[in-house]
Order: structure tokens, then C-alpha cells, then sequence
């Protein structure tokens, strides 16, 4: 499932959102920001889309509770272990491996309640509203969003 539209975008916004919230952070680093562009366009690239599939595979009919599954099912995926391995992947490009740990499922768990009232909406217009060959970059967008308002709030509350 594979495409170049999806590698064209998973590298593009992961790694521009990343970029933005790094440097915000006063992280940023190109090798940080090539590493992601690689995570975005093969493994997320991959993944993401294949499951977006799945649910509407399995949630293919028109309906409140079909839409409410569709949202939860995104939900479920982006989970704390999720999290937690996105980061692991952030510092692993970043030249920053020995901060890999156990303490980063906390920091995954986390940021999935706090971002829950968010994710919940977003996750509902992705799934529910946006057309299946763009939610990739749907989410991708909302992920970059987060992750930069994530940086602004540590800079601006912590």
C-alpha cells in the first residue's frame, strides 16, 4: 500500500512538524529532521494508510455507530505504546538513544489522555469526513499540529 503520495507526505509534514516543534524546543537538528523524514515516508507511510483501510473495511456502513467505531478504532491506534515509540524514534535520530526507556510509555500515556478531547475530534473528521486517500496526510497534519502545539506549551507554560 505503498505510494509515493504517501512517501511525499509522510516525509514532508512528520518532518516539518518535527522541525517547527524542535525548534521551538531549541532542538532542532538536520540529522533529527532527515531521520524523520525517513520514519514519515516508510514506516508511517506504510502503516498508517493500511489501517485507515482496515477500518473502513470493517466500518463500511453509513451511520452514527459505525462513525463513532471509526473514530475509536484511530484512536486506539495512536495509543500510548504508539507514543512512546515515536519518541524512542525521535531520539534515535537524534543521536539521543541512551534517553530511550521505560519512563517514555508514561510520557505516551500522558500525552494520550491530554490530547484525548482533541485526538477524539480530529480522529472523527479524519475517519468520518475526509475521503480514505487523504486521511494519511489528514492525520499526518493533525500529528504535526500536536507536536508543535506540544512545544509551544512547554515553552510557553513549563
Amino acid at each position: 500500500m505503498l505510494s509515493w503520495r504517501n512517501v511525499v507526505h509522510g516525509s514532508v509534514v512528520y518532518a516539518g512538524g518535527d522541525a517547527i516543534a524542535a525548534a521551538i524546543e531549541g532542538e532542532f537538528q538536520i540529522s533529527r529532521t532527515l531521520g524523520m523524514m525517513l520514519v514519515g515516508g516508510t514506516l508511517y507511510a506504510i502503516e498508517i494508510p493500511a489501517y485507515f483501510a482496515w477500518i473502513d473495511r470493517q466500518f463500511d456502513h453509513a451511520g452514527r455507530w459505525h462513525a463513532i467505531k471509526r473514530m475509536l478504532c484511530a484512536e486506539a491506534f495512536f495509543n500510548p505504546l504508539w507514543i512512546a515509540r515515536h519518541i524512542a524514534l525521535i531520539n534515535l535520530v537524534s543521536g539521543r538513544g541512551s534517553e530511550i526507556n521505560w519512563g517514555l510509555l508514561a510520557i505516551g500515556l500522558d500525552s494520550f489522555l491530554y490530547a484525548m478531547p482533541f485526538a477524539l475530534l480530529a480522529n472523527y473528521v479524519i475517519q468520518n469526513l475526509i475521503p480514505l486517500n487523504w486521511r494519511f496526510l489528514a492525520s499526518a497534519l493533525f500529528s504535526s499540529v500536536m507536536a508543535v502545539y506540544y512545544a509551544s506549551s512547554k515553552e510557553l507554560y513549563g
